[in-house]
């Protein structure tokens, strides 16, 4: 039993850092969308997620098209501010694919547009000044709900 984290072109090393460590730590797979906006060989990068790097499960893709055209048979769900349902309303499955934009544009408003059934969202205040929550944060928020959803498989 699987999920997978998928990041569209993330810009912030420390981020992809730290949902690596969580992919490590919770059998998720992580899936990585061109173009990044660091290599992940930087120094930030692998000091977020530690000694866990050898233990995640990573594919990296050179666009959106080609993450799309190789996990076609996957239900993906599009986590954005945009996002009409949320995502404590969806019945997660086993190898789900949960995709989060770049921290600073989120994923591309066509490709949301095209999806809108499968966009989520996590609830925050009207009166907030923020636009959204930091991408590993999310990413964790969601994650968790899908693996507690699944009743944690593998996990202690």
């Amino acid at each position: 039993m699987s999920l997978h984290i998928v990041f569209v072109n993330p810009e912030i090393p420390p981020n992809t850092g730290n949902i690596a460590r969580t992919c490590a730590a919770t059998d998720t797979e992580l899936h990585l969308v061109k173009p990044l906006g660091f290599n992940i060989d930087d120094k930030a990068v692998r000091r977020a997620g530690l000694d866990y790097w050898p233990f995640v499960k990573l594919t990296v893709y050179e666009s959106l098209e080609d993450f799309l055209r190789q996990n076609s048979h996957r239900r993906k769900f599009l986590a954005t501010t945009k996002g009409g349902t949320r995502y404590t309303d969806i019945e997660f499955k086993d190898e789900d694919m949960i995709l989060f934009g770049r921290e600073t544009a989120g994923l591309p408003k066509d490709f949301i547009k095209e999806n809108e059934d499968m966009a989520i969202r996590i609830p925050m205040s009207r009166d907030t000044r923020l636009r959204s929550f930091n991408l590993s944060n999310s990413a964790n928020i969601i994650l968790f709900e899908a693996l507690r959803q699944l009743g944690f498989p593998g996990l202690l």
